[in-house]
């Protein structure tokens, strides 16, 4: 069992479709706010994801499984007797699938009219290319945001599945379920959320947009004062084949960052003189190998000079500052990062780890209000498991 809710969504109940990436995404954070999703996952096992031990499919941490087999109406109507109780659905289908399934806006707010569905694809629920397959790198190749990040001279640089999946995806729907459920508990009334990553994706990069559009960030990569381009914001190699993070942007913070590389006196050009940018950066790369990241950790740190060392996922939860503030912890048995953000009076938790298919289906649908009788109904019909 995992702990007790405290979080700030505690007593907010949610249903999950269950799928694959932002969505599980969007549920584990809901979840580690307090809210109480139960994911309803295929009887069959799917033959997409990334096959590991489920204790370690840390997106899915936080909640109870029920297995169903949504080709059965008898687990159809089960899922809309959960859903005449929950604040919110998440469902991660292509377009229509839903509403074939019979599990739609339509058929679930019949059910219950105050209900959030939110909704989580890529391209959209409509356009061109709203039924078309596609996966992260895809919605932000069409945005701009892969063609905007790598060095100068270099392909575009995939950054992980963060800019789409995570951050332009789950973190836009779990706002907008957020978001819903509070306007309904006045209006009394749900509604869809629609949530894209392709918009997603494109919203993460209003700031450069703006930049572009006032003359001040151009389409060429590693150029730019965010993208590599600036020497005073980079990733420069150490003595010891390592890395360390120079983001020194204003102008008090990059004199400091002069001092402490030794150029202070050198007569470099202007910080700001984009023509000699590249000259200066090969400075500053040149500087930075004559000593090991470990050194240049005890001269930066406590300085005013914006400045971290380049960590591996190994070396991260180690890091002092990280483990003073608990922003990994161990649970389950295998190192995690935290919920986060983090409350003053309401924190919030990891309710349990990631479950097994079908773990809870018994447990779970006792507490969700059905009862026994029923739930041997729907085992006979082969409808949960």
């Amino acid at each position: 069992m995992g702990q007790q809710s405290t979080g700030p969504l505690a007593g907010v109940k949610i249903i999950e479709l269950g799928g694959i990436g932002p969505g599980p995404f969007a549920a584990m954070l809901l979840s580690d706010l307090g809210a109480d999703v139960l994911r309803i996952d295929r009887i069959a096992a799917s033959d997409s994801g990334i096959a590991m031990p489920e204790k370690f499919n840390l997106l899915h941490r936080g909640r109870r499984s029920v297995a169903m087999d949504l080709k059965k109406p008898q687990a159809v109507e089960a899922v809309r007797a959960l859903v005449a109780q929950a604040d919110a659905l998440i469902e991660g289908f292509r377009p229509g699938v839903a509403e074939r399934l019979g599990l739609g806006p339509e058929a679930c707010m019949a059910a219950n009219p105050r209900l959030v569905y939110g909704r989580m694809t890529g391209w959209g629920q409509d356009g061109p290319l709203a039924q078309a397959p596609g996966h992260d790198l895809n919605y932000i190749a069409l945005t701009g945001v892969l063609h905007s990040i790598g060095t100068r001279g270099g392909p575009p640089v995939p950054p992980l599945n963060l800019a789409g999946d995570f951050g332009g995806g789950a973190l836009y729907l779990a706002l907008g379920i957020v978001s819903a459920i509070l306007e309904a508990r006045g209006s009394g009334r749900g509604q869809v959320v629609d949530a894209a990553m392709v918009d997603g994706s494109a919203s993460l990069m209003t700031l450069m947009y703006g930049m572009r559009a006032a003359g001040v960030w151009t389409d060429e990569r590693g150029t730019n004062r965010l993208d590599s381009g600036a020497p005073f914001y980079g990733v420069y190699e150490t003595q010891d084949g390592l890395y360390v993070a120079l983001a020194s942007n204003e102008p008090r913070f990059y004199r400091e960052t002069l001092e402490k590389l030794g150029l202070a006196a050198a007569g470099l050009p202007d910080q700001h003189d984009q023509s000699r940018w590249p000259a200066l950066k090969e400075t500053f790369a040149r500087v930075f190998k004559t000593r090991t990241r470990a050194e240049w950790c005890r001269i930066m740190e406590g300085s005013e000079v914006c400045f971290a060392p380049v960590l591996s996922m190994g070396e991260a939860p180690q890091h002092p500052h990280l483990k003073e503030r608990g922003t990994f912890v161990e649970f389950d048995g295998v190192v995690q990062p935290a919920p986060a953000p983090r409350f003053s009076r309401t924190p919030g938790a990891i309710q349990r780890g990631a479950p097994h298919p079908g773990q809870h289906t018994d447990e779970a649908l006792q507490d969700w209000g059905i009862d026994a009788a029923r739930r041997a109904a729907l085992r006979d019909a082969g409808a949960i498991q």
